[in-house]
């Protein structure tokens, strides 16, 4: 019987992976794509024609995540009430009118406010496409599925860094320039696809006609058994408890800093390529500059790939998170003084494989002390701080470069937030709050602390 259960179960999970996980992937494929156009756009003529400064430029980067914040929670109540599958079309179709209204963008003035409506349009795609993911996955098969979808975040600037190269070099095109044709072109598809998910995604395995019967009744009940356990756990649980956690807020710091650098090389990057012309005397053409903006993040995917799947090997440990974020800290600023176009470019592949190989091992870390609701609001939390740092990643490095000329000092500054995240994982683990490979003391109903078995 168990034969013919395990049998069941692995069909069962390999049907909804291969289903799920592609289709959902380039969902977050194209929400990235739409929410980074703009670090194309700017380098190769959106900044001239609309007369942006490195701080105005970076403001209008970073002002998405104020939208998506303030409407983070809100959207996540409404994906509850009215069923991820509904809710997820529903946001991408919205984001891609958004998106598709940068094609005509004309002031500065605008270009704030498209940003900001696209955070609203935006809020509560990536944590309500994991809850998507998770509401047809048993835990113990969660890890290795969120982890194939978080490989489409490296992978949609190896790719659409030179689609949109590709799309600024058809200039002319609808009697547009080329970075507005690249803005039609990037948001077209998220509309497309938000109307196909509406009806290709599933409310639940029970209304899966692709499914076997045996399947079905498998995966309900234990989807159904989980919820259950997890109601029962939920009984006394009280956000206060998260909100006065020191470890929480520690770990909100920590992703704050990984967030701070990755935007910064997301939306500065292109820029940054586009100094070299002028720093070392090369020329490239929109395409090239696609090319080598791509560049970091393919060994990023499989530095992410090859990192998490030793600490699943070994369970994770602090140095999974804090040795990324050491490399990353030393490796950004010196990138500056690397001396050539591809020494620059090979110090900041370094930076890209740190951020990534930590990300998926962090989030395993909150989990280790918080349950039940207390995971949700924890989470909650961790991830508003890196929203946060969205916002500030872009606003700061903009306006440092316009203070100082160069940047050399925002370079340094993404350092050190990285470091700063180094020494607070490390600070944790001495502190005896995170476990090495398994579970941190956990955090009980009434705020006070409890050890966990391993």
């Amino acid at each position: 019987m168990d034969t013919i259960q395990s049998v069941v179960e692995k069909s069962a999970i390999r049907k909804v992976a291969i289903r799920f996980v592609p289709f959902v992937a380039l969902m977050f494929f194209i929400n990235y794509l739409d929410r980074t156009a703009i670090s194309f756009a700017g380098p190769n003529g959106m900044n001239t024609d609309l007369a942006l400064s490195a701080a105005q430029f970076g403001f209008a980067s970073g002002v998405f995540f104020i939208g998506y914040i303030l409407l983070e929670v809100p959207s996540n109540l409404a994906l509850h009430k009215f069923g991820a599958r509904r809710w997820l079309a529903r946001i991408m179709v919205s984001w891609g009118i958004v998106s598709l209204l940068f094609t005509w963008v004309g002031n500065v003035e605008q270009l704030y406010i498209l940003r900001f409506i696209l955070g609203v349009a935006e809020a509560g795609f990536f944590p309500g496409a994991i809850l998507f993911l998770s509401l047809w996955v048993p835990s113990r098969h969660r890890s290795k599925i969120l982890a194939l979808f978080y490989l489409a975040q490296p992978l949609t600037t190896v790719i659409g860094a030179p689609l949109a190269g590709l799309l600024i070099q058809q200039h002319g095109l609808f009697g547009l320039e080329g970075w507005r044709v690249m803005f039609f072109g990037v948001a077209l598809p998220a509309i497309i696809v938000g109307v196909i998910a509406w009806f290709y995604l599933a409310d639940s395995p029970a209304t899966a006609t692709w499914l076997t019967q045996e399947e079905k009744t498998w995966l309900t009940g234990a989807l159904e058994k989980e919820k259950k356990e997890t109601a029962a756990s939920n009984k006394h649980v009280s956000v206060r408890t998260v909100f006065g956690n020191g470890r929480v807020w520690m770990l909100s710091l920590i992703y704050f800093g990984f967030i701070y650098g990755l935007y910064a090389l997301g939306f500065f990057l292109p820029t940054i390529i586009a100094g070299f012309e002028g720093i070392y005397g090369t020329k490239f053409d929109v395409f090239q500059k696609g090319l080598i903006t791509a560049i970091p993040y393919l060994p990023a995917a499989f530095a992410m790939y090859f990192w998490s799947k030793d600490a699943t090997k070994r369970g994770v440990r602090t140095w999974h998170i804090a040795l990324p974020a050491l490399t990353g800290a030393i490796s950004i600023p010196l990138a500056l003084f690397a001396g050539s176009p591809a020494a620059t470019i090979a110090v900041i592949t370094i930076t890209a494989m740190s951020i990534f190989a930590a990300l998926p091992n962090f989030w395993t870390v909150p989990t280790q002390f918080l349950t039940g609701a207390a995971a949700a609001a924890g989470i909650a939390l961790i991830n508003t701080a890196g929203n946060l740092a969205g916002f500030s990643a872009g606003y700061i490095t903009g306006w440092l470069k316009d203070l100082t000329g160069s940047y050399t000092v925002p370079m340094f500054v993404v350092g050190g937030f990285m470091f700063l995240s180094c020494i607070l994982m490390v600070t944790l683990s001495r502190a005896g709050k995170v476990s090495e490979g398994g579970q941190a003391e956990a955090l009980d109903p009434a705020g006070a602390g409890q050890h966990a078995e391993p």
